[in-house]
Formats: structure tokens, C-alpha cells, sequence
């Protein structure tokens, strides 16, 4: 067998981080890049010595492109897996999955039909930081798991993005652009989501861009830039979150689970790896237990799935699990319009921790 051929449909910010780190993956190649700006895909395949390049049809129509790795924005998610899936291509898409559940569901039950798989950001999850975190947790080490706390708040990125705009509007803001790191990471540990409440509001109706060639201009805030979310889960464990835009401190990565016995505070879950430090019962300050570094960032999601490919197994970073992580993401919308709880009507099975051995540098195909 040879490499899994990959295209990358969208040229933007994020594409850089998967470009590069597919290319350092001897089980992948990245054949071709598309966007709906010719121009924008011609500059990143010059970068980065991909051969064809043009139109999303460059990719969708491509013999050799085997995975498409859709990083258009969020409105359009749905709407490029469903053409990927129709020209027979497996699909990784950023998140969110979807900006609804009806069209998740329609973009599953379509790739099901079409027998090609569907895989979704964040990857963040196969990174040693939150696998050695599970290991830990499921040897024991914190006794038995029973809440989390979760901590995510910034001025906001229109400081530093150079087109933030969409951050601010439908299928973001700070629950639906960040919120899915977390949340997968709570699912990752506690399993699938049960009820959710959420309340959310707006510090101000425009903002301004700070940087780049649009930096001075304004642009509309459409949903809420602070949202604190409680959840149950179905083992009976629950959380507690806040997902904030509006706070002139930045303060992230905030992952802490507490057990019968220890607290355990995992690496940022917008990240692959860092250090994950324990509280013991009874100690008067935190021990690092494990340092954890991880070789290759965002685009390790689409490794797993390709590998997952060929040897005919189930991958793990699922279109079902983040299928579950927008309905999450809904319902606590939902609540925060309603100002009720709101039951999570999908459900997903964790899958199991990588082995040992698991190693993105490898050839294995």
C-alpha cells in the first residue's frame, strides 16, 4: 500500500497548521488544495509544493484525493462535506461539524449511505496531553471521577485575526469556536453528554479589526460572547464551564477533574500536550506527574482516520462524536434562550485510548 492522498479544500489561517503537519507524515500526502479563491489556493500550493491546485473542484474532482480536509468556514462545513461525500471522497472537516442538528444528522445519514467515513476537529483529543490524562484517570489515580470545571475567557481574537468577523457571528462565537475543544475533552473523560443548561449574553453589538490590510473596520456581533454551561452526563458526573469573549484577562486551557481522591488538571485541550499536574487529597500544593509532548499538531486526526482507512477498523476522532458535540453545543443555546434545561438527545461511544506503540512519524502503509 502507499500514502492515503489528501486535498485540502480552504486556503485560510488554519490550513498552514494541517499543511505542514500532514506533510511530515509519511502515511499522508497532500495532493491538492482548493478554494473558492483560485488565487488563495495557487499561494499555499506554491508555499508548500502541492501539485494541483485551483477551485474546490480541484479537489473534489481529483482521482488521487482520497480524504478531503475541509477547513472552509463554519457556514459552509456542511455544505462541502455533503459535495465531498457525493464525489466518493472521506471527509475530515474543522469544527464545527455542523451549525445545527438537522444537518448533521442529514450530512451522517448521507456519508452512511455513500459508505465513506466522516471524521471531525478537534484531534487535539489523540495528543499525548489528554491520552496520558486518560490513562491516569482510568488507572486510578484520582479514585473515582466526578466533576469538572472548565475555564476558557479573552478580549476575543479580533486583536490579532485578520478577518475575525465570522468568529462573531452563526456556528461561533466563543461556545461554538472554542467550546468544541473543550467539550469533546469533558466527553473524552466522562463520556456522552445528558443535560445541559446555559446562559449567555453580549458585551457589545459591533467590534472593531485590529490588525491586517482591514484593521480600524467594524463588523456586527450576532451571538453571545460569554456563555457559563453546567452538564450532566450519563454516568451521573457533571461539569461547569464558562466560554468567555468579554474578559480583558486571558485565561485558558483550564481543564480540572476532580475525584474522590485527587484533583487532576489536564493540558489545555486546544493543544496536544503539556505538563498534567495532581492535587492529593490532604497535600498542600500540586505535584507535575507527567510531561507530556506531542511530535505533530492539528491535521493528527486525519493520520488516524487514514490509517483507520486501510486497516478496515473504526477510526476514533468520529463525525458521530462530533455530531454530539454540536447538539451539546445546541442545546445550551437552546437553554440560554429558553432559560431551561435542555436534554441532549444524542448519545456516542468513547473511543478507546491510542496504543502504546502509536507513533505519527511511522510508515506504516
Amino acid at each position: 500500500m502507499t500514502a492515503v492522498g489528501v486535498g485540502v479544500v480552504g486556503a485560510g489561517v488554519i490550513s498552514d497548521a494541517y499543511i505542514k503537519s500532514m506533510q511530515s507524515f509519511p502515511d499522508l500526502k497532500v495532493v491538492a488544495i482548493g478554494d473558492l479563491r483560485p488565487e488563495a489556493a495557487k499561494e499555499k500550493a506554491e508555499q508548500y509544493g502541492i501539485e494541483t491546485h485551483g477551485g474546490p473542484e480541484a479537489v473534489l474532482s481529483n482521482p488521487d484525493v482520497e480524504i478531503v480536509v475541509n477547513l472552509t468556514i463554519p457556514v459552509a462545513h456542511v455544505e462541502v462535506a455533503l459535495a465531498a461525500v457525493a464525489a466518493g471522497k472521506h471527509v475530515w472537516s474543522e469544527k464545527p461539524f455542523s451549525l445545527d442538528q438537522e444537518s448533521g444528522l442529514k450530512l451522517l445519514a448521507t456519508a452512511q449511505d455513500a459508505g465513506v467515513r466522516l471524521g471531525c476537529a478537534p484531534d487535539t483529543i489523540l495528543g499525548p496531553g489528554l491520552q496520558e490524562s486518560r490513562r491516569i484517570i482510568e488507572r486510578g489515580d484520582i479514585g473515582t471521577p466526578l466533576t469538572a470545571l472548565t475555564l476558557m475567557q479573552s478580549p476575543g481574537p479580533e486583536s490579532w485575526h485578520p478577518n475575525p468577523a465570522f468568529l462573531f457571528q452563526e456556528g461561533a462565537g466563543p461556545l461554538w469556536d472554542i467550546g468544541p475543544y473543550y467539550l469533546t475533552t469533558l466527553v473524552q473523560l466522562f463520556g456522552p453528554v445528558a443535560a445541559v443548561a446555559g446562559i449567555g449574553s453580549k458585551s457589545k453589538d459591533k467590534r472593531t479589526i485590529g490588525s491586517g490590510p482591514l484593521a480600524g473596520t467594524d463588523f456586527d456581533v450576532t451571538v453571545p460572547t460569554h456563555v457559563s454551561a453546567i452538564a450532566k452526563f450519563e454516568s451521573g458526573q457533571s461539569s461547569q464551564s464558562i466560554f468567555s469573549f468579554d474578559s480583558p484577562l486571558s485565561r485558558g486551557g483550564f481543564v480540572e477533574i476532580s475525584g474522590s481522591e485527587a484533583t487532576l488538571a489536564v493540558p489545555d485541550p486546544n493543544g496536544f500536550d503539556g505538563a498534567i499536574k495532581i492535587h492529593r487529597r490532604g497535600a498542600e500544593d500540586w505535584e507535575t506527574i507527567a510531561e507530556t509532548k506531542a511530535v505533530a499538531q492539528r491535521g493528527t486526526g486525519v493520520l488516524e482516520m487514514a490509517r483507520a482507512i486501510r486497516a478496515d477498523r473504526p477510526h476514533r476522532a468520529t463525525g458521530a462524536l462530533a455530531f454530539h458535540i454540536v447538539d451539546v453545543m445546541a442545546s445550551i443555546t437552546d437553554s440560554i434562550d429558553t432559560g431551561a434545561f435542555v436534554d441532549v438527545k444524542s448519545t456516542v461511544e468513547v473511543a478507546a485510548i491510542l496504543p502504546d506503540d502509536w507513533d505519527v512519524t511511522a510508515a506504516t502503509l
